[in-house]
């Protein structure tokens, strides 16, 4: 998921910047508000992690803008404005949830997971399809009831493929997913998490349509 992050102070931002990535997460972090509404513009996030007091423009008035935009995605917000009254304004203002701080990186990871799985309307987000199933509540996958462990982004990418079975996704969709801005993505990038799924999962979890891309299975081949 690539999830957009608002935070101007430097040393909480490369900590939401690395644990969140560590999450499994693309993340691209902007730090005034300004930056902030030309990303949201520009871009398409599954989330964001939004900070109220922001320079060049208030996250609220961010948070406004987007909402008067038609922007749908969920919002969390991060402020260490603790009163109920600001609570009340940021979720009237069109916030999905509160967050104040300091907080723990655990919990922010689990409520934006939770934010996202309301977004999709799963309310039982397991996942499943060609005899695997991945449950993003837990981060576990299983192939034949045996779990696999993988890496952040094997598992970041094959969320991706099988949030839509049988459809083939190409190496760009993919790329704009997997990874944020400045991150150095190399010609075979994809290619080589493909072929790590493949020896993990079974060479037949992967189906490659030459011209177009990649897709799991809905049904397990024979």
């Amino acid at each position: 998921m690539r999830i957009l992050l608002v935070e101007d102070d430097a040393l909480l931002g490369d900590a939401l910047h690395v644990g969140l990535k560590q999450a499994g997460h693309a993340v691209d972090w902007v730090r005034d508000g300004n930056t902030a509404n030309t990303a949201l513009a520009s871009e398409e996030y599954a989330a964001v992690v939004l900070d109220l007091g922001l320079p060049k423009r208030d996250g609220l008035d961010v948070l406004r803008r987007a909402r008067a935009a038609q922007q749908t995605l969920p919002v969390l917000i991060l402020t260490a404005r603790d009163t109920v009254d600001d609570r009340i304004k940021g979720l009237d203002a069109g916030a999905d949830d509160y967050l104040v701080k300091p907080f723990d990186m655990g919990e922010l990871t689990a409520r934006l997971r939770a934010l996202l799985r309301r977004a999709g309307g799963t309310p039982v987000p397991v996942l499943s399809a060609a005899g695997i199933t991945l449950d993003p509540a837990t981060r576990q996958v299983r192939r034949n009831d045996a779990a696999i462990d993988l890496s952040a982004k094997e598992y970041a990418l094959l969320h991706i493929l099988m949030q839509q079975p049988g459809r083939a996704l190409s190496r760009a969709q993919l790329e704009q997913h997997l990874y944020a801005w400045g991150e150095e993505i190399g010609s075979n990038t994809v290619e080589v998490y493909i072929h790590h799924l493949r020896r993990k999962l079974g060479t037949d979890a992967i189906r490659t349509l030459r011209g177009i891309g990649y897709a799991v299975p809905k049904e397990a081949m024979a």
